[in-house]
């Protein structure tokens, strides 16, 4: 289960995503997340979901590999699937015992369960895409404008990179520990739920344990290199907009234009599941 977390992993190949900047692929994802958030309508949906897909497949990053990622939010996504489903009030199409099944309810779970799978497929592609220094000079360059109200933008890109970077880290570090405990006889499939946390224990303190040990390691290692916050640094790389990245933005415009267009008129033009 561990290792089928993928949000901030990178993964390489040679794809026009991968080469993109980085600045365009975080306006992208921030502006695709969004408009989940616009309208709750069916060929909205249909719309996003084309346009991840499409993405995906410029990506060159396996499908299986993606869709591993949704494994560990499984149980919340059925969790929220049911809750909708059972305790939004509307016309009854279902009645079971003192439950019942709205068809507003059904409405809300499906589109709900669809933004909640876009979204984590929407964010991982990000991480998969983008090393993390690159992903921190992109953070620090479109958080630039709050430096004028004397915000530490780069400290912030640092530390929102550094814990990225340090998730599939730990999550190995939690898988070799579960393991080593297992060979000693540790259970931690049985019990009831005050068993299974109590079993838990023995992962969570060494894990605790070898996680201040590697920040401070790194602290050492960024005083060793003379690291004083962003003031003065330059990049060895410096970040520059390609033909690839203003075409980037001129699809992206055009799919915002058609999430707008596609919420404001679907009322209208396909009434696929009545309010």
């Amino acid at each position: 289960m561990l290792r089928d977390i993928t949000i901030g992993q990178y993964y390489s190949t040679d794809s026009v995503l991968h080469r993109m900047d980085p600045r365009t692929k975080l306006l992208g994802t921030l502006v695709y997340l969004v408009s989940l958030f616009l309208f709750d309508s069916l060929p909205v949906y249909a719309l996003a979901a084309a346009f991840l897909l499409f993405v995906i497949l410029l990506s060159r990053v396996p499908f299986s590999y993606m869709v591993k990622g949704l494994k560990p939010i499984m149980f919340f996504l059925v969790f929220t699937i049911v809750m909708n489903m059972f305790l939004v009030k509307g016309e009854v199409i279902w009645t079971f015992w003192k439950l019942q099944v709205t068809r507003e309810g059904l409405r809300q779970s499906v589109f709900m369960a669809a933004r909640l799978i876009m979204l984590i497929l929407g964010s991982n592609l990000m991480t998969l895409t983008t090393t993390p220094t690159r992903l921190t000079n992109a953070m620090e360059a479109v958080m630039k404008p709050l430096k004028l109200i004397k915000v530490p933008v780069h400290e912030i890109a640092m530390m929102m990179s550094i814990a990225l970077r340090f998730i599939p880290i730990l999550l190995d570090e939690t898988d070799k520990i579960m393991k080593a405990q297992m060979a000693r006889g540790a259970d931690f499939e049985s019990g009831n739920l005050f068993k299974k946390a109590k079993s838990m224990i023995p992962v969570l303190v060494p894990l605790f344990i070898s996680a201040f040990r590697r920040a401070n390691d790194l602290a050492m290692a960024m005083e060793a290199r003379c690291y004083h916050g962003g003031k003065g640094r330059t990049q060895m790389k410096p970040l520059k907009y390609a033909v690839r990245d203003l075409a980037a933005y001129g699809i992206l415009i055009a799919y915002l234009a058609g999430v707008i267009l596609l919420g404001k008129y679907s009322t209208e033009l396909w009434k696929i599941i009545p309010k």
